[in-house]
């Protein structure tokens, strides 16, 4: 085996469930993969479509971590390419970092392929734009502490005092929690919380509601896992209206490189310091 090609481990964002929001990248390394593991409870297997002809198929979900990494460095040691295939993005949430420390180790390459967030694929199918000019230009994503603890200076109510926009995973089981820190935050009964349940996928189902009633609803809809919370003011449908805010990107009256601004009463149509 010695100076036997080693392989490369690829750490893949499948997206948030629907199979066609995953990277033209993705999909080619999971088609041209040997070994291909997957997060069954979360990854649609829609795309695991178009494997080669002899491409093994290991699922994730039962796994400890030892086991997941004997099987990719034997892999890899073997000249094989494989993909590790995680739900929405391997930034966020992914455990990668226990993963490629271990392959460093090893001496076996690694990649992160970067997938949508289940974050913005429940924005989407809210029609909602997370940083709205003059609302909020600040996302937070986070999680309720439960089981895993935050770090100092994370705690939910801390982050809330920004009054942005919160994206919260894994934490549909602890929306109570959610909701009372919220309301310590000073955040008011009125402001608007949606749930995503299975963003994209063809069972998703979404709450629209508000910190006074999220929890309630959340329990009448029976999501208690598998969904994206969104918090904030952004969330407000009635900013969508003619003549709601505004960003300066297409305001006639500013001017950037690309474009001259259009002088009028009381504007300066000089060029963006």
């Amino acid at each position: 085996m010695s100076g036997a090609p080693v392989g490369k481990v690829y750490f893949i964002g499948a997206g948030p469930g629907d199979p066609e929001l995953i990277t033209v990248k993705g999909r080619r390394l999971i088609e041209e993969a040997d070994l291909i593991l997957y997060t069954d409870s979360l990854v649609n297997p829609e795309v695991l479509r178009g494997v080669k002809p002899g491409a093994r198929i290991e699922k994730s979900a039962g796994m400890t971590l030892e086991e997941i990494l004997e099987m990719m460095i034997g892999a890899a040691r073997r000249g094989e390419r494989v993909a590790r295939v995680h739900t929405g993005d391997p930034a966020v949430f992914g455990a990668v970092m226990e993963q490629a420390a271990e392959l460093e180790a090893a001496g076996v390459p690694w990649e992160i392929v970067p997938g949508v967030s289940s974050a913005f694929a429940a924005a989407a199918v809210l029609g909602a734009e997370l940083t709205v000019p003059e609302v909020t230009q600040t996302v937070i994503l986070t999680r309720a502490e439960g089981r895993t603890p935050v770090p100092d200076g994370e705690k939910l109510t801390a982050l809330a005092r920004h009054r942005c926009s919160l994206a919260l995973f894994l934490s549909a089981g602890l929306i109570d929690r959610v909701q009372e820190a919220l309301k310590a935050a000073g955040w008011g009964p009125e402001v608007p919380v949606a749930a995503v349940y299975k963003a994209t996928w063809p069972d998703e189902v979404i709450v629209r509601s508000t910190l006074g009633r999220i929890a309630e609803d959340m329990r009448d809809a029976g999501i208690r896992s598998h969904a994206v919370i969104l918090a904030g003011p952004a969330l407000d449908p009635g900013l969508r209206r003619p003549g709601g805010p505004r960003s300066k990107l297409y305001d006639k009256t500013f001017a950037h490189r690309y474009r001259r601004a259009v002088k009028g009463p009381g504007t300066a149509g000089g060029e963006e310091p």
